[in-house]
């Protein structure tokens, strides 16, 4: 089972998306990404499906942070847990190794109302991360990896914040964890658990292996689990859903210049009209859009910095010369970039080649791993040093 073969037929009107107390009309959820699902891309992809659709129906997810950060107030850290003031539910991720630190992180999190749900990443397959034992190393140590979710779920105990958790299928095909990951999960009381359907030795080449996503369907049934991994298309989510069985679809690298995308699974879902893709004008309009709301995050100076990533995934398979997309990616503030855009023929449409894989992919290699990693999947030592870690999943 795979992504090849997506086809276009509806799924209908699925029915919605219960994660504990957070009820989502369609069954999408945002995947956290470093440096890119900040509140300003989060508020981006909200006023678009608001636009296309009439209503917010998914579930936005913020960039991960770090759990003993978070406690330790880190300045960086509490910049990145900002959410807009119309913004529901609020979503929060935690990268988190500790078991204490998690219990005071999600109490943190209940004690000051700073987000309506906890996601957990145990996904993360960046080496530095994993060499010391942290992301997606963390599910192979199945007694340390049950203690940090029954230390989220404890913290959260009497609200009604839902605990939910991701994971990759494993190490490599030699140490897969993903059936057992989603079991002590829902053990533990975790509201929903997404599979990343690559192994972390994988990182986001090749493809991903929706048959795992069937298969932790059938293992786990007593909450929903979420699919992940090669959703570039409506139709993909379509397919995912039909194939596995799985509750909902978790969309990462496929709405990278598409903040659109989200109307579009909306519609798909929900049997509505598929609204028009974009031409090069609207996505012109988008674009200085994402980088108004990065400013008023950021500051002109590092919002504008932080916009030149996007312009590649904006104007792929569009008619834009290599010398104004050059010049778009040296923008320093605002209204130069709308000079710019005005220069992009607006009426071009939406290109064929601007579907498909979008960001990082990359080659498969070893998971680094700390010394004797593997010797004792039992074993519930703390990884030293791997919770003060920042980075990606």
């Amino acid at each position: 089972m795979s992504p090849e073969g997506a086809g276009s037929a509806s799924v209908g009107a699925p029915a919605p998306l219960r994660i504990g107390s957070i009820e989502l009309a369609s069954p999408v959820v945002l995947a956290p990404m470093a440096g890119v699902t900040n509140v300003a891309f989060r508020t981006l992809c909200r006023e678009l499906e608001v636009a296309r659709t009439g209503t917010v129906s998914g579930l936005y997810v913020c960039e991960m942070v770090t759990a003993r950060a978070l406690v330790e107030r880190h300045p960086v850290t509490m910049h990145m847990t900002t959410f807009a003031p119309a913004e529901s539910p609020r979503s929060m991720q935690l990268y988190t190794v500790d078991p204490e630190y998690t219990y005071q992180a999600a109490k943190m999190i209940v004690d000051e109302n700073l987000a309506d749900h906890i996601d957990m990443n145990f996904g993360c397959p960046v080496p530095k991360v994993t060499r010391k034992g942290g992301g997606s190393a963390i599910p192979y140590k199945r007694t340390l990896f049950r203690k940090i979710v029954a230390a989220a779920v404890a913290a959260t105990e009497g609200t009604d914040i839902p605990v939910t958790v991701k994971f990759r299928i494993g190490i490599d095909d030699e140490h897969r964890t993903h059936l057992d990951a989603g079991r002590i999960a829902a053990e533990e009381g975790a509201a929903a658990v997404a599979l990343h359907a690559r192994t972390a030795s994988q990182r986001y080449s090749g493809q991903a292996d929706w048959d795992e996503i069937a298969r932790l369907k059938e293992h786990v049934t007593d909450v929903p689990v979420l699919g992940n991994g090669d959703i570039f298309e409506p139709a993909d989510a379509v397919a995912m859903m039909r194939r596995t069985g799985c509750d909902g679809v978790v969309i990462g690298r496929g709405c990278l210049g598409r903040p659109w995308l989200f109307a579009e699974l909306a519609a798909e879902l929900n049997g509505l009209p598929a609204p028009a893709a974009p031409n090069l004008g609207e996505v012109a309009e988008i674009i200085v859009r994402h980088c108004e709301l990065l400013v008023a995050h950021h500051g002109e100076m590092k919002g504008c910095r932080e916009i030149r990533k996007h312009v590649a995934w904006y104007l792929r398979g569009f008619p834009a010369g290599s010398e104004i997309r050059s010049r778009m990616s040296l923008v320093t503030t605002v209204d130069e970039l709308r000079e710019l855009v005005a220069e992009l023929p607006a009426d071009a449409p939406f290109p064929r080649d601007g579907h498909g894989p979008r960001g990082r992919q990359g080659s498969p290699a070893k998971v680094a791993l700390p010394d004797g990693w593997l010797d004792d999947p039992d074993e519930d030592v703390v990884p030293a040093g791997a919770e003060i870690m920042h980075s990606g999943g």
